[in-house]
């Protein structure tokens, strides 16, 4: 049996920029995709923090040690700046598999999405 389960999770981060007029994803600073193990190009969950919105898009690289997390597209819609989300990525793994896994999560500082 397979079953999915969490993978990555970067929890509460500030959004710093909505772009409407790219054509999708969510842009995540290279530093926070190394940390939690989620390649450019993976399925993510967004949990928007301040108004409940849930939606899903895939990431793609930004600036090492930039702290951007800019949701582009469509998904710009389901944002503001300044607002706090969580990212999510999901595995689907064997059932004896998943239970002895161990997922990449971190909690970057909510004032400059750094690690430090």
């Amino acid at each position: 049996m397979q079953i999915q389960v969490l993978k990555s999770k970067i929890h509460r981060v500030k959004v710093t920029g909505a772009d409407l007029n790219y054509i999708g994803s969510i842009t995540i600073d290279e530093t926070l995709l190394e940390a939690s193990n989620i390649i450019e190009g993976e399925k993510v969950s967004i949990v928007n923090i301040n108004n409940g919105e849930r939606f899903e898009t895939y990431a793609i690289k930004g600036a090492k040690n930039s702290g951007e997390i800019t949701l582009n597209g469509p998904a710009a819609r389901k944002v503001q700046r300044d607002d706090i989300i969580i990212i999510i990525s999901y595995a689907t793994m064997d059932f004896e598999e998943a239970k002895i896994f161990k997922p990449w999560v971190i909690f970057p500082n909510e004032n400059d999405n750094s690690l430090t």
